[in-house]
C-alpha cells in the first residue's frame, strides 16, 4: 500500500504549538489570549511551512534588535517596517470598515505614518502652513467637512493637516533648513463646515534607507519611493474621525506606493489658479464623516 505523502504537517510534532498555548496562563485577558494564541499558531505554521533554517531564524532576530535599535523618539522604525509589508495599511482598512444603508461612502481612511505631532498649533482660517523656505508650488486647499447621511456642513470639526517640504523630508528630520512645526497646522471648520489654508502641492520622497526598512526593500527588490501626499487628521466630537492622505493625480509612484496607502478616491486634482496673493495652484477637497454612535466616545489623537 502507498504511503501518505509527508507534509511539514506530518513529520513534526503535531502537539507541540498546542503545548506552547496551553501554556499561556489563567490571569491573562480573553483578547490577549485570542491574539497571542493566533500569533503563536501561526509564527509556527509559517516556520514548518518554509522549514526555517537557524541561520535563517536568527538573521530574523538580528534584523527585529535592529528595528528597536535605530528607533529613537524621532524615528519609528518599526512603524515604518509594518509599512513596508502592508500592514499598517491592512490595520487601518480593518478599524474603518464602514457599512452604511445608502448609496454614499464616507471618506476613506489611510495610514497615519510615522511623522504626526500632537504639538501642531492651531492656526486661522486661511492661514499658511509654510514658515520656511521652499522649492514648491504654493496651493489654496478648501473644502467642506460633510455629514454623510444629512449633507449638512459640520462647523468646529478639526482638520489637521502635515507634510513634507519640498525636498521631501518633515521639519523634524530637517531641524538645519526647517523651524518646529513648519507644513503642520489644524483649523476649525467655520458655522457652515468650511475650511480653508494654504499649503504646498506635495512632493514624492524616498523612506529612508539606511536601516531595517531599507534592507527589507531591497531584499524584495522593491523602491522605497512614496508618492507625494497631504497627510490628514479630522474630527469632532460626535463623528468617526478619520486619518488619511491625499495624492495628486499624476504623481508616477500612484501604483507602486512603498507603504501601499493609495486609495482610487483618495488621488486628487491640483489645478491653476490666478489672483490669489500666495497660491498658483487650488485644491477643493470636501470630507465626508460618519455620525459615532451615541454610546461610543470617537478614538482621536488630538
Amino acid at each position: 500500500m502507498a504511503q501518505p505523502p509527508v507534509t511539514s504537517s506530518t513529520k513534526f510534532d503535531p502537539n507541540f504549538t498546542q503545548n506552547v498555548i496551553n501554556a499561556i496562563g489563567p490571569k491573562t485577558s480573553p483578547r490577549a489570549r485570542e491574539v497571542l494564541s493566533s500569533l503563536i499558531r501561526h509564527v509556527h505554521d509559517f516556520t514548518r511551512e518554509t522549514e526555517l533554517t537557524v541561520d535563517e531564524w536568527m538573521m530574523g532576530v538580528n534584523f527585529l534588535n535592529a528595528v528597536g535599535q535605530i528607533s529613537d523618539s524621532k524615528r519609528n522604525e518599526g512603524q515604518r517596517i509594518s509599512d513596508v509589508i502592508g500592514l499598517e495599511s491592512l490595520v487601518d482598512e480593518i478599524a474603518h470598515k464602514h457599512m452604511v444603508e445608502t448609496d454614499d461612502i464616507p471618506t476613506s481612511s489611510s495610514i497615519l505614518g510615522p511623522f504626526w505631532s500632537p504639538n501642531a498649533p492651531f492656526r486661522e482660517l486661511g492661514d499658511s502652513i509654510i514658515q520656511d523656505p521652499h522649492k514648491g508650488q504654493v496651493t489654496l486647499m478648501h473644502g467642506k467637512v460633510i455629514d454623510l447621511y444629512t449633507k449638512k456642513g459640520i462647523p468646529g470639526a478639526i482638520v489637521d493637516i502635515w507634510q513634507a517640504s519640498s525636498n521631501g523630508k518633515y521639519d523634524f528630520q530637517d531641524p538645519e533648513n526647517q523651524s518646529d512645526n513648519n507644513l503642520r497646522g489644524k483649523f476649525r471648520t467655520d458655522k457652515d463646515g468650511n475650511y480653508e489654508l494654504v499649503c504646498l502641492r506635495p512632493t514624492p520622497y524616498s523612506l529612508p534607507t539606511d536601516g531595517p526598512a531599507g534592507t527589507l526593500l531591497n531584499l524584495l527588490d522593491r523602491h522605497p519611493m512614496r508618492p507625494a501626499h497631504i497627510h490628514l487628521m479630522i474630527s469632532q466630537d460626535d463623528y468617526k474621525p478619520v486619518v488619511n492622505q491625499i495624492f495628486p493625480r499624476e504623481d508616477p509612484y500612484l501604483a507602486t506606493d512603498s507603504v501601499f496607502a493609495v486609495k482610487d478616491d483618495l488621488v486628487v486634482d491640483f489645478k491653476p489658479l490666478k489672483g490669489h496673493k500666495e497660491a498658483t495652484l487650488e485644491l477643493d477637497y470636501n470630507i465626508v464623516l460618519v455620525p459615532a454612535p451615541k454610546d461610543q466616545t470617537p478614538t482621536s489623537h488630538l
